[in-house]
């Protein structure tokens, strides 16, 4: 049925044979909606450039433009934009990884790198590791990028030299897709303050009816910046590594100081499949977004129905929702915070209050940074039986009580 919402096409025992981390993570009891993963049937033509290339044998290592290309004419059908030139893009190994060669580009050990909180767990656990240190400016309470919190922690961040933006576009936990003006008030700001601006936009071909994404890049201003993107998430690719970052016109010396090794890290076969998913994947996609959507209007229906203390800022993108769970009598201050460097429920929180006692998994707000704790991550690309279960399940355990904060070891 052409119409038929592709996350319904598969059974929860089909799911339950997938071995990737969504799947493996916790026993076959719990139903899994944490993890970024869609519960979803592969797009046909990634499926057939992935088996074609195994059969002939094509499992070298990657070469050519071709990924970029792809993604310049994908961008040009999806969003109208033409900035994507191909002699400014490098193929890396995944979004983050390739964020972080590229704020090696742009910033010396012990520099600040600028978040979003509460914000993609990654951010704080990659940025540390390379020897740099986060600069949080919280979002304001619509989950928004908040421009007075920006230009504080900007004006922090160059105080000890070259500082960097990690910007989330759209926004990973809380769904917003930041407009146009959002987005030129963040360009003069960074070239008011000498901060390069590196967006990870792996969400970008995720925007859901009612919203637009706007490309870092195409902004005034942000010809400075640099942009991360992928098929990855739109394609549900995340086994299949490969990403390619972009410079703008005033970014692309900088670009090009990009070790070559960076290039031997992504898969061919990765290569290969995001390619043929940004050349002929439009069809799956759309299904998937209207899918999304559906879902999204589930949710909200099924949190009003079982979980009406919860407070949902509505997804624009992503399949990602942010639930606020603080209203449901477990103390958010005390959530622990020892899981923040992963994307795992922490020990204590709402998370673990849904995990343990309703067997559903969702993300501890907690590791998203500052702002996360009390709330959870939701990922409604599943299943509308999948989705129905799990909020009915939380909702159980909500009305329960949730357990109190046991105290730290």
């Amino acid at each position: 049925m052409a119409n038929a919402n592709p996350f319904d096409q598969l059974t929860l025992d089909e799911l339950r044979r997938r071995t990737s981390m969504k799947w493996r993570t916790h026993p076959a009891d719990v139903l899994p909606l944490w993890v970024a993963e869609m519960d979803v049937a592969p797009a046909p033509p990634v499926v057939t450039a992935v088996c074609d290339a195994v059969a002939r044998g094509d499992t070298g290592y990657p070469a050519g433009t071709g990924y970029a290309e792809a993604l310049r004419d994908f961008a040009v059908r999806r969003w109208g934009w033409h900035g994507i030139a191909v002699e400014r893009t490098r193929l890396v190994p995944d979004v983050m990884l390739g964020a972080v060669e590229v704020l090696r580009l742009v910033t010396r050990p012990g520099g600040a790198v600028v978040v979003n909180c509460p914000v993609y767990p990654p951010f704080y656990a990659f940025v540390e590791h390379m020897d740099r240190r986060v600069v949080e400016a919280p979002l304001d309470r619509a989950g928004r990028l908040d421009l007075g919190a920006l230009e504080t922690a900007f004006a922090s961040a160059t105080r000890g030299g070259p500082a960097a933006y990690l910007l989330c576009n759209p926004h990973n936990p809380t769904g917003v897709a930041h407009t146009r003006e959002e987005l030129t008030a963040v360009a003069a700001l960074a070239g008011r303050y000498g901060v390069r601006v590196v967006a990870d936009e792996i969400h970008a071909p995720l925007v859901l009816p009612g919203a637009r994404f706007t490309p870092y890049l195409d902004v005034p201003g942000g010809e400075a910046g640099f942009s991360l993107m992928s098929a990855s998430k739109a394609f549900n690719l995340p086994g299949l590594k490969c990403a390619v970052a972009i410079a703008g016109a005033e970014a692309a010396d900088d670009l090009a100081r990009m070790p070559e090794e960076v290039g031997h890290g992504p898969s061919h076969l990765g290569a290969l499949a995001h390619t043929a998913a940004l050349r002929e994947g439009d069809d799956w996609l759309d299904a998937v977004l209207a899918g999304l959507d559906a879902n999204r209007r589930l949710l909200g229906d099924l949190l009003a129905a079982h979980l009406p203390a919860v407070g949902w800022i509505r997804s624009e993108a992503t399949f990602l929702a942010w639930l606020d769970c603080t209203a449901l009598g477990r103390d958010a201050p005390g959530a622990d915070d020892s899981a923040a460097r992963g994307d795992v429920a922490a020990s204590t929180g709402p998370a673990a209050a849904f995990l343990e006692h309703g067997r559903v998994a969702v993300s501890a707000g907690a590791a998203f940074g500052t702002g996360g704790a009390g709330h959870v991550r939701l990922n409604f690309a599943t299943s509308t039986a999948v989705l129905t279960r799990a909020v009915e399940r939380m909702g159980e355990v909500a009305a329960n009580g949730l357990p109190a904060e046991r105290p730290h070891a």
